[in-house]
């Protein structure tokens, strides 16, 4: 009775919020209160200052050309047409500079165009008497729009797709208006200075008052973009190789982009969306004028998109590796640590490399990166070998007794320290210490293999579709069982093989964005600076 009491309390009030939308106007919007949009809003600008910045820019270039109504002698001068500026800050006035360049030059292209036509269209019309006048105009009007509004299609003019939009604007409201006033030439004179008034007036503001550079921007998102690729990679190694238990995503619930708290997958999902803010920004870029540190003309922008592809590609592989360090089979923790010391160090001098590269751009300076693109081919080098020789480790060529668990020792206490201490042995030397290594290793695994395969199967949830019971039992093993525990094994360490084999492939293209990054630099004119 309690609970039914309690139930009729709370069901109450609906028929009290049912007249919440009356008064909604007095405590804000309804389910969405009004702290809590202006606790959003106070976010948003913190977050980037900068849009507050261009908030302001725009109501002072507005206010500007607004003065020119306002005040009466300027009235007097320009009349109703000054209107024409103010739509032409709305319409020009963008983030950057180099952005307000580029709408400014397609506003003032497609005025040009429409105001020469409309003159010449209008001039013919009227010399065809006032019946034929109409038709000519009419027929006019649908020839631009369908021209102009199928050659914006045209991929190599995509970037005037503003300014055709302009076209067919300017054209239809001078020719109409022409028509009705009787004066087509002094209806796009009065026209194109009050865009020419407005146009200055944006550029104005926006050079003068704060302003914000394009290729400020792709210079400092391009250096982000490899401070948060060498974040990433160190990141996803460090979890696969310091998580004794991984966590494992159900995919059918949910997918990738669901990782919140991953912030390696979240700043290489960054690196690899940046694609088209950098073009959007190389674009821009190059509509600005020398500035800043930027003083060469006809700087290479088109350079920042050419080495943020290579880089994304080198993201794809942290990516990849994302991928496994999720995925449903994983490797032993025991033959993860064992190859700790090589992945580690690889990773390291991987993500080194990629800093000193990012430092350099932001920096704007040329050095040679011989030393550190050695240590990394080094240290992968030694990856390799260490695989190669501990392959076995990585095949079930064996069966493994019930034994107790133990940890494998780490291969850098059998391996030599140095990666090319591999060419300075002899060959009985190498086979000796490798039967050796090979045969305290195997020891080790064998007395660890069953407790690393109880954790292994309470994690294979969906692969392979077998019970988990034969191997937690206390007894012996059932024949039919053994070539699944195999499949099992196989498939597990190979899960090893793949991170290692995609950490390898991510340096290999290391190479290729050494030689983006000094393509970069010598076009740009870095300064020179040897290490």
């Amino acid at each position: 009775m309690n609970g039914k009491k309690g139930s009729v309390e709370i069901d109450i009030p609906p028929p009290n919020k049912a007249k919440q939308p009356e008064d909604g106007n007095k405590s804000g919007f309804q389910g969405f209160p009004c702290k809590a949009w202006i606790w959003s809003a106070w976010e948003f600008c913190k977050d980037d200052v900068d849009r507050v910045i261009f908030s302001f820019k725009v109501g002072l270039a507005v206010l500007l050309v607004s003065l020119l109504i306002l005040l009466r002698g300027a009235y007097e001068i320009f009349g109703t047409n000054i209107i024409w500026s103010i739509i032409t800050v709305a319409i020009m006035f963008e983030y950057t500079v180099g952005e307000t360049f580029n709408r400014g030059f397609n506003r003032a292209l497609g005025s040009l165009l429409a105001a020469i036509l409309a003159i010449a269209v209008g001039e013919l019309a009227q010399l065809t008497g006032r019946i034929a006048e109409p038709i000519i105009i009419g027929l006019s009007i649908f020839l631009i729009g369908a021209i102009t509004s199928f050659v914006k299609l045209w991929p190599p003019l995509v970037p005037y797709e503003h300014g055709f939009r302009i076209i067919i604007f300017t054209y239809c409201f001078i020719i109409v208006s022409g028509y009705r006033m009787g004066n087509p030439i002094r209806t796009s004179m009065d026209r194109l200075y009050s865009i020419a008034i407005g146009g200055f007036v944006a550029a104005f503001v926006n050079v003068l008052v704060f302003p914000m550079w394009a290729g400020e921007q792709l210079h400092e998102e391009l250096v982000n973009s490899f401070n948060s690729l060498a974040d990433s990679l160190e990141e996803c190694v460090k979890k696969y190789l310091e998580d004794e238990e991984l966590n494992q995503a159900e995919f059918s619930e949910k997918v990738m982009d669901e990782f919140p708290d991953e912030p390696a997958y979240r700043k290489c999902r960054t690196t690899l969306n940046s694609s088209a803010k950098l073009e959007s920004l190389a674009d821009a870029s190059k509509w600005e004028p020398p500035h800043g540190r930027f003083r060469n003309f006809f700087y290479p922008w088109s350079e920042y998109v050419k080495v943020g592809a290579v880089l994304r590609y080198c993201a794809y592989e942290v990516m990849a590796l994302h991928g496994v360090l999720h995925s449903e089979i994983q490797a032993p923790y025991n033959l993860r640590i064992a190859f700790q010391s090589e992945i580690q160090d690889a990773a390291n001098q991987a993500a080194e490399l990629v800093r000193s590269l990012g430092k350099d751009i932001w920096n704007m300076k040329r050095s040679l990166k011989t030393s550190l693109l050695n240590r990394v081919h080094s240290s992968t080098e030694r990856l390799q070998r260490v695989i190669d020789m501990h392959s076995y480790l990585l095949t079930p060529h064996y069966d493994l007794p019930d034994n107790s668990s133990n940890p494998v020792p780490k291969l850098s206490h059998v391996l030599p320290t140095t990666p090319y201490d591999f060419l300075d042995q002899d060959d009985d030397v190498c086979s000796t210490n490798h039967e050796k290594s090979s045969n305290h290793l195997t020891q080790n695994l064998t007395e660890s293999y069953y407790e690393m395969m109880r954790k292994q199967s309470r994690r294979l949830n969906s692969w392979p579709s077998s019970e988990v019971d034969p191997f937690e039992k206390g007894g012996g093993f059932r024949i039919g069982i053994l070539p699944q525990m195999r499949a099992v094994k196989s498939t597990a360490a190979l899960s090893l093989t793949t991170f290692t084999s995609l950490l390898i492939e991510f340096v290999v293209r290391l190479d290729h964005l050494v030689e983006a990054v000094d393509e970069l630099s010598k076009m740009a004119k870095f300064k020179h600076e040897d290490l």
